[in-house]
């Protein structure tokens, strides 16, 4: 059914973005899957359901945590230099249309320690907050809503301004691997299959998922 949410109080193997597992503390955290049909939605234009499911994330927390929240390609949420969510997309293909998707969300939310140095949670920025899950899930929830609604309505030129403006070290000079290749470049936006377009000494390069990585400062 379109808009099903399905929640998981007790997250045990979260999986993540590159095959990575989502630490995610009993009842201190969000992990909570969307199912939709997006049958409206060619194949070609998928990236745009990463794009909805990490602006609705971002602007929820930025308003809860009254602080600026960047988007990771393609889909982590960064609160400075740190991970706060991931999103996990899956989608089954029905000839030249997406069929379903089911968008998976984590969320760090009171959870206080992590064995990943890079994780932070909401209550770890607001000096020891404790934050109500459900309020956090509802208005995540309205926000998917309002965009997949855009979504369905074709704004599709709307939507990518709106994730390229909240795009981690968009603009910036940043140090990427690809492969064994480690090279110094620039983001500068998405190509129409939501590749990362990164302009190096070499030109402009265009990257599938899992073909570069971030290093970090």
């Amino acid at each position: 059914m379109e808009g099903t949410l399905v929640i998981t109080p007790n997250q045990t193997a979260g999986k993540g973005q590159r095959g990575n597992k989502w630490e995610a503390e009993t009842g201190k955290n969000l992990t909570f899957s969307l199912i939709f049909k997006p049958s409206f939605l060619k194949v070609g234009s998928q990236f745009y359901l990463n794009i909805i499911s990490s602006l609705a994330v971002r602007d929820t927390l930025a308003q809860l945590l009254e602080s600026d929240l960047k988007v990771k390609w393609p889909n982590d949420i960064y609160l400075f230099n740190n991970k706060i969510s991931g999103i996990l997309i899956q989608n089954a293909i029905k000839g030249d249309q997406i069929g379903t998707t089911i968008i998976g969300i984590g969320i760090n939310v009171n959870q206080e320690h992590f064995s990943d140095k890079k994780a932070i949670s909401m209550k770890n920025h607001h000096l020891g907050k404790e934050f109500l899950l459900e309020e956090v899930l509802n208005k995540v929830l309205e926000k998917v809503e309002m965009y997949y609604l855009k979504l369905r309505a074709n704004h599709f030129a709307e939507l990518y301004q709106m994730y390229l403006g909240h795009l981690y070290k968009y603009n910036e000079k940043h140090i990427f691997k690809a492969g064994d290749d480690l090279f110094q470049g620039t983001i500068v936006g998405l190509d129409e299959n939501g590749r990362l377009l990164i302009l190096s000494d070499s030109g402009v390069r265009a990257f599938e998922f899992k073909e570069v990585e971030f290093l970090e400062n």
